[in-house]
């Protein structure tokens, strides 16, 4: 356009007698040219009706059996750890459907060690996914780039917090990074956190076992735990399991 511009421009130089036509020809190719540059303004609730209308057109309706069996309840064989970036929904990235997977998450995809105080509300999920779904699996999953990892490996381990709860909640991985900083001192930052990245799955794994009816499903049998990493860099994916050497829990 702007070529077209130019050549109109050189016309109305050439025969002043084109001046009127030429000048009403500039102005429309201009606004076209702005119309063209101009992105329409992003519309958070037309964004959500549309988005629904194409779930409940491509899936809902076209499944009707699956969604008549889940009004009855729910029976989920997986329960999920992911981190709440919204680059890695686990549902995405690993094609489950509806039904398949009890899902927690949040920053970093931690798993806080058994407190019926300070994290209660993870407490409730685990219980729930373990002793009313009777999940079989549980799986931690981090990720690439994670900013929650990030602030681990680089928030100050002493001194005053510079943020409400992100500090005090990465900072459940703290064994992590120490593993991390002593096996690695010579390494980035960067490397530092692709590291870390899954030790930290490693350090909520563990956390786990502090809840009793999950060691007590791993002592049965009925339950396993799986570490999991997905790099939405290089679009890969790792699957792990860490041998506890549990025994029954005995009273005296």
């Amino acid at each position: 356009m702007d070529q077209a511009i130019a050549a109109l421009k050189k016309l109305l130089s050439e025969k002043e007698e084109l001046a009127p036509v030429a000048a009403a020809k500039i102005d429309q190719i201009t606004a076209q040219l702005k119309t063209s540059n101009t992105k329409p303004a992003f519309d958070p609730v037309e964004r959500i009706k549309t988005g629904f209308a194409k779930f409940k057109t491509e899936k809902y309706a076209t499944n009707p059996a699956l969604y008549e069996e889940l009004s009855k309840g729910q029976s989920p064989k997986f329960m999920v750890f992911a981190c709440s970036d919204s680059r890695v929904c686990p549902s995405h990235v690993l094609d489950f459907q509806p039904g398949e997977a009890f899902v927690v998450r949040n920053v970093a995809n931690m798993v806080p060690p058994f407190d019926k105080v300070k994290y209660a509300g993870v407490g409730a999920a685990v219980e729930y996914a373990v002793l009313h779904l009777k999940v079989e699996q549980i799986v931690v999953i981090g990720h690439s780039r994670c900013g929650g990892i990030k602030g681990l490996m680089t928030f100050p381990d002493e001194g005053p917090h510079t943020t409400d709860f992100i500090e005090d909640w990465v900072k459940l991985g703290l064994p992590a990074k120490s593993k991390v900083k002593a096996e690695s001192s010579s390494s980035s930052v960067d490397d530092q956190c692709v590291t870390c990245e899954r030790e930290a799955v490693n350090v909520s794994l563990a956390n786990l076992l502090t809840y009793p009816f999950v060691r007590d499903g791993l002592v049965k049998k009925t339950l396993a735990l799986k570490g999991g990493h997905y790099d939405f860099v290089n679009g890969s994916f790792e699957l792990w399991g860490l041998d506890f050497g549990l025994s029954p829990t005995t009273s005296a």
